[in-house]
């Protein structure tokens, strides 16, 4: 049966395999193929054991995949043989040249752009999936009407929206989708092919349509947004550590105002992940292109209070354990960015790590996904690290817990049986807020939150 539609999807990470995989699941009529240059992911893709961890994606992938779901490195193939084509390739940081540390790295963006030209001999749908600098769309649509084949080529914006955790939630229940296209007649005909695939499970009230440059803009700013929020409470939980306030407290009664709401309240060591950093970092660079110094200034500021947590989190450890971590064992709870996902991008851990190591602390690492990337972060400068998946074998021994990622494990483990294997007096610094700090205490652990008065036996 030939299908409805045939969508690729060029880039097989984060954003391109959970979303093709749900529309291959919502739409069995589709032939969706996702293509990648790296062999290896590919055929973790193709195996039992997928490459990143997201709650419910294993079974969407395996009841679509050899149906209508397909995984290949050959891309110049799927060019080829497919109209839609959606490109979700890397986008990081620039470390170099001008920009560096803060534009968009958009050499693999560049070179899939020329890809398609080269390979393409029929109209074709681009779709940008990736996060990219507001106006990319226009330099995409440059290289690919340089050709000679008179090939028509129409590019919209379809910014992701998803939470590394929840991914499969969020695009199989989006606020919204967002899709960025010409006001042209020929523009808004590439905008209904997109709207027309998503409308099979999302109400169409949830589909927002806009020009192409409003919806680049969009995706930035609503990182922006959310990260300005962490950081700001952030900022609040080192002001409640000097007055005997209590951050928790403060960001519920701050939360109940209907205006403001009580997402992303929650104090922390800081926030990471392969947006929040990039995407802000983007939007100062595109500031400051402009002449906007002053908007530039404020943003940036998001990232140096983040900055700031981090180290605040690591100098309380130092202050609290005497002054001196030398030859201590600590032992990190978590090192991905955040609960429900393998990612450690950007994760404070890593910055965290590193300073405690320079400290000349040794380490003991446990996470329930995130130890095969903790061991890549750390490479070349861990050998005062252990990597133990077990958390009652990685306490054996140790002076002082740090907790930095929010795993549920962590709130169910026996905090009796893990005080009686470490060496006293014991710390736990809780980086998340996740504990029942009283219960700790009571047991006779020293008890450092965030943004709230440390409970201690001296």
């Amino acid at each position: 049966m030939t299908p409805e539609k045939k969508i690729l999807c060029i880039g097989a990470g984060y954003v391109g395999g959970p979303t093709m995989a749900v529309i291959a699941h919502k739409c069995p009529d589709y032939q969706v193929t996702v293509v990648d240059i790296n062999p290896e992911r590919i055929d973790q893709w193709n195996s039992d054991s997928l490459p990143i961890f997201e709650p419910g994606l294993d079974p969407i992938v395996k009841r679509a995949r050899g149906r209508n779901l397909f995984f290949s490195t050959d891309i110049e193939k799927g060019i080829r043989e497919n109209d839609i084509i959606f490109v979700s390739v890397n986008t990081p940081t620039k470390t170099f040249g001008v920009g560096s540390g803060m534009a968009a790295d958009l050499q693999y963006w560049e070179k899939t752009a020329r890809q398609i030209l080269e390979h393409s001999d029929a109209p074709k749908i681009i779709i940008e999936k990736s996060t990219l600098p507001v106006k990319t769309a226009q330099a995409m649509e440059r290289i690919l009407t340089t050709n000679h084949k008179k090939v028509r080529f129409d590019v919209l914006s379809n910014p992701e929206f998803l939470a590394e955790g929840t991914a499969v939630r969020d695009l199989e229940k989006p606020d919204r989708v967002l899709i960025g296209a010409h006001r042209t007649p020929e523009g808004k005909k590439a905008q209904d092919v997109l709207v027309d695939i998503y409308t099979r499970w999302v109400p169409r009230d949830r589909i927002l349509t806009c020009d192409i440059w409003s919806s680049e803009l969009s995706k930035l700013v609503s990182n922006a947004f959310l990260a300005q929020r962490v950081s700001s409470i952030n900022a609040v939980s080192a002001l409640c550590e000097k007055t005997d306030a209590d951050i928790t407290q403060v960001a519920r009664a701050v939360g109940m105002d209907g205006r403001i709401g009580n997402r992303f309240l929650n104090a922390s060591v800081g926030f990471g992940g392969s947006c929040f950093q990039k995407d802000i970092l983007n939007l100062v660079y595109l500031c400051r292109h402009y002449g906007l110094h002053e908007a530039a200034d404020y943003w940036e500021g998001v990232i140096r209070i983040n900055d700031h947590q981090k180290n605040r989190f690591v100098f309380n450890m130092l202050n609290a354990m005497f002054n001196t971590l030398a030859n201590k064992k600590i032992c990190m709870f978590g090192f991905a960015f955040k609960a429900d996902t393998g990612d450690t991008r950007e994760s404070p851990a890593i910055f965290i790590s590193k300073k405690l190591l320079e400290e000349k602390a040794a380490l003991v690492i446990t996470d329930p996904k995130a130890l095969p990337n903790a061991r890549i972060d750390l490479r070349g400068i861990d050998q005062n690290v252990r990597y133990v998946e077990d958390p009652y074998e990685a306490v054996a021994g140790t002076h002082a817990i740090a907790v930095l990622t929010e795993w549920g494990l962590y709130r169910t483990l026996d905090y009796q049986k893990i005080f009686d294997a470490m060496v006293q007096p014991a710390f736990i610094f809780d980086g998340r807020n996740i504990l029942d700090h009283n219960a700790l205490f009571e047991i006779g652990f020293n008890v450092y939150p965030i943004g709230k008065p440390a409970l201690t036996h001296f």
